[in-house]
């Protein structure tokens, strides 16, 4: 297929292109990464090499350092008009969704160590809404702790005057940490020092507004994002990923005394399988299909993966 072709017609309102077209967007390019700096950020069970940030993620990283540099254009431009040029425009925001074992984890990381090699914009920052979610303890009293990861699980209130203040400019925006180990928001924070990019990753960030109670629209922490990315793959294929991801962990974090999911490290191969699936049939795959997937659409960019969790093709909205 030639580098110009597209998969859709011109009349969608998105470009579509293969993996094979997409990978000569990079031109020339330098590599910035090496073998070991991959490893670092590549999450467990997810398949990332030296070709495969060369030829989906180099592409994508240039079309973001020019969105920034042309946000920047626009925002000196706008300042301009309002007579009231300030010397610093706020930091670009990355929104960036997909289901729980997609990916988007080591997706956020290679942005970031990406992104940061640029001069232009260097100081780039993640952010989880892990962090927001509500303590187990609230979540029990409320009867959602096993729903956690939905919409309803988060402190949405907070997330978004989170985001609110990072777009308002603030000199020092602090985000809760949470720890994947005891399962559990702590009592650590990340501060913000006026970055020049910050990426906000999780389940839901590309969430629609909910109405208020007064009847008016209320807003949504997507309002506020300057490029968003959500990460796909058939559901059959993330439902694998997840299970081999459980029985891994089961010999690994799972075995730390400190862990929330010891317990898990005691099953078999078969029991393991067996409760990985139960999981996500009951919570992660609902989750998915209901709250997670519906989001799709509202992203700027998707990366389609294949089985082998290589990334097939690519869909662009377009300006």
């Amino acid at each position: 297929m030639p580098a110009t072709q597209v998969l859709n017609n011109d009349t969608s309102p998105y470009v579509e292109l293969e993996r094979e077209a997409w990978a000569q967007l990079a031109g020339n390019a330098p590599q910035p990464l090496s073998q070991l700096e991959i490893e670092r950020v590549r999450g467990l069970g997810d398949e990332l090499d030296l070709e495969e940030v060369r030829q989906v993620y180099l592409p994508l990283t240039e079309l973001i350092s020019m969105r920034v540099r042309f946000a920047g254009e626009l925002y000196r431009s706008q300042e301009r008009f309002l007579a009231r040029p300030q010397p610093q425009r706020t930091p670009f925001v990355i929104g960036l969704a997909g289901s729980v074992a997609v990916g988007k984890s080591t997706t956020a990381r290679l942005l970031r160590e990406l992104l940061a090699h640029s001069s232009q914009h260097s100081r780039v920052e993640l952010v989880t809404t892990d962090g927001f979610l509500l303590p187990n303890a609230e979540l029990e009293r409320r009867g959602l702790l096993e729903r956690k990861g939905f919409p309803e699980s988060y402190d949405r209130r907070s997330l978004l005057r989170f985001i609110m203040d990072v777009k308002s400019g603030r000199d020092e925006v602090c985000a809760p940490v949470y720890s994947h180990l005891v399962y559990d928001v702590t009592d650590d924070v990340v501060a913000l020092q006026r970055p020049d990019i910050v990426i906000v990753e999780g389940l839901n960030v590309l969430q629609p507004a909910r109405g208020r109670a007064d009847g008016r629209p209320g807003l949504a922490i997507s309002d506020f994002f300057d490029f968003s990315v959500y990460v796909d793959a058939a559901h059959h294929d993330i439902r694998r990923w997840y299970v081999d991801r459980f029985l891994r962990l089961r010999e690994t974090a799972f075995r730390d005394p400190a862990s929330y999911f010891r317990r898990y490290s005691a099953l078999d191969e078969r029991e393991a399988r067996a409760m990985a699936g139960s999981l996500w049939d009951s919570i992660n795959g609902p989750n998915l299909k209901d709250n997670i997937q519906p989001t799709c659409g509202r992203a700027t960019l998707v990366l389609r993966k294949d089985s082998d969790h290589s990334v097939r093709w690519i869909r662009l909205r377009k300006l």
